[in-house]
């Protein structure tokens, strides 16, 4: 592959606080690349980055890739971002993310690539427990925050690394797997691959493109037909459920709610009794997986039962958030129908009396092609309430709302979210005095959330419909109090930027009468 890294010296990231950003900026800063980055909001990730000595910008400006000789940023980054923008009209090389993780996987001897819909980051997470156990200072690039090494990635000196491969739109055939993991294959992003023939044909070639080893999921019908067309010159060995498959667990015991015991099996050889500390049956899979891929590259077999037993599950996956008053507060990221499914079973089976499942749907693609899957999933709950969904990169073309997913569901309650909301900006006296207010005579407790906005301006004419406005992550609209039409900027250099790509929309500065 190219190399579009030689003669490269200032590296400037978009989005620097993503979690699949982060990790990126770990491994080529460790490797001696000056860096640079911006951000619309303060993270804990943004402080991790600026304690590397990673210069950090707030909010998105030309001014902020001076000097970059090349630019790296994420999908999710619009067309329209002044960073990106500016970088293609000086002619300074871009990038999207994927192809430089492509790159950085090739300079790994063992590189481990966890692929599937489901069980990506617990299995990605497990497998760099294990290694740390085994003393391998590995690199990681981790769909989620793990506690074992302060977030989201590291950097290692060693030959290995553990990276989390994501199918969508196919980023993950950019990556050069010398272990690949195919945990499961099923019905997701079919926005973009439209089959599941598409889908499973992706895989193949992702399978395909490993060098060493394929550890596929025996078990799953759907991962077995896609490796089997591979063509894979990759040894294969399989993981699953029973002794069909070359590694599988036997006498497994649910000691308690987050405690599962199993014999790691391989081919009638009992080689470890391991102990997982997350719950459900979905992640003594995983476990095995994580264990399957380690062991056949060679890692001890009490390396495997050392690791998972100090892996505590990855931030927001069935994460134990708090206990108050007798009721224990649990996030997990599942968007699909199935993870949904799989994280409300095991919480039925703890000892909780009842289940509540709070979930705010993924798109609005996912939601529409596979309504009735969410519907009987959430139903295996007590109750449900929704928010409305997060479009995230897509427009709401399929006309689809939380409320037709709660009509489908028994009881269920949701909330329409941000749009009836009405926004106003107060100083923080203000608010400290109407926090105090609230919370003394209502019982009601506010806070405050500083938003990346520095410019407001009133709507004074727009031929079409406002919906239908082409807006960027640099602007947003709004209505306050009066009914009054407005949008905030992140920067005055964004509000001539918007008028422009919007013909006719007439904007002005808000005047506050006195008296």
């Amino acid at each position: 592959m190219e190399d579009f890294l030689t003669g490269k010296k200032h590296i400037h990231f978009i989005g620097i606080g993503g979690s699949g950003m982060y990790p990126l900026a770990q491994i080529l800063h460790s490797q001696g690349y000056y860096l640079t980055g911006s951000d619309n909001n303060e993270t804990a990730t943004l402080d991790a980055v600026r304690k590397m000595g990673i210069p950090v910008h707030l909010g998105h400006s030309p001014a902020n890739i001076e000097g970059a000789d090349l630019i790296v940023h994420t999908a999710a980054i619009m067309a329209d971002n002044p960073e990106l923008i500016a970088a293609k009209q000086s002619g300074v090389l871009t990038v999207e993310r994927s192809e430089l993780l492509g790159l950085v996987t090739s300079w790994y001897s063992k590189a481990f690539c966890v692929s599937g819909t489901h069980g990506k980051t617990t299995t990605t997470s497990m497998l760099t427990h294990i290694l740390l156990a085994a003393g391998i200072d590995l690199s990681a690039v981790i769909g989620g925050k793990l506690k074992a090494i302060g977030g989201s990635g590291r950097a290692g000196r060693s030959e290995y690394m553990v990276c989390e491969a994501c199918e969508f739109v196919d980023t993950f055939l950019k990556l050069f797997p010398n272990i690949s993991i195919v945990l499961n294959i099923d019905r997701d992003h079919l926005d973009y691959f439209k089959t599941m023939e598409n889908l499973k044909l992706s895989f193949s070639k992702f399978c395909k493109k490993t060098t060493d080893m394929v550890i596929a999921n025996g078990s799953d019908a759907n991962t077995m037909e896609a490796v089997n067309a591979s063509g894979t010159a990759a040894k294969v060995i399989t993981f699953g459920k029973a002794s069909d498959c070359d590694f599988y667990p036997e006498n497994i015991d649910h000691k308690a709610d987050f405690l599962t015991e199993f014999d790691f099996m391989h081919r009638g050889e009992k080689l470890e009794h391991i102990a997982i500390h997350v719950p459900g049956l979905h992640n003594v899979y995983n476990a095995v997986a994580a264990c399957a891929a380690a062991y056949s590259a060679g890692i001890p077999a009490e390396a495997l039962r050392e690791g998972l037993d100090k892996f505590g599950g990855a931030m927001r996956r069935f994460e134990r958030l708090a206990e108050i008053n007798g009721v224990t507060i649990v996030d997990d990221y599942a968007h699909h129908p199935a993870e949904i499914a799989a994280t409300l079973k095991t919480a039925k089976e703890m000892s909780f009396k009842r289940v509540w499942a709070v979930h705010q749907p993924f798109t609005y693609s996912r939601t529409a092609m596979l309504l009735d899957e969410f519907a009987k999933a959430l139903s295996i709950a007590d109750r449900v309430v929704l928010t409305e969904i997060m479009g995230s990169r897509e427009k709401n073309t399929y006309n689809i709302y939380s409320r037709d997913l709660a009509a489908k569901i028994d009881g269920c309650v949701w909330y329409t979210g941000m749009e009836e909301v009405i926004v106003g900006v107060v100083g923080t006296l203000q608010f400290d005095v109407f926090q105090y207010r609230m919370k003394n005579e209502y019982g009601v407790e506010l806070r405050m959330e500083t938003l990346p906005y520095e410019e407001i301006r009133v709507i004074d004419e727009y031929p079409g419909d406002l919906s239908d406005l082409n807006l960027g992550s640099d602007a947003e609209l709004l209505e306050d109090y009066r009914g009054r039409n407005l949008m905030v900027f992140s920067s005055y250099w964004a509000i001539d930027f918007t008028c422009r790509r919007n013909p006719g929309l007439k904007v002005s500065e808000i005047v506050v009468q006195e008296g």
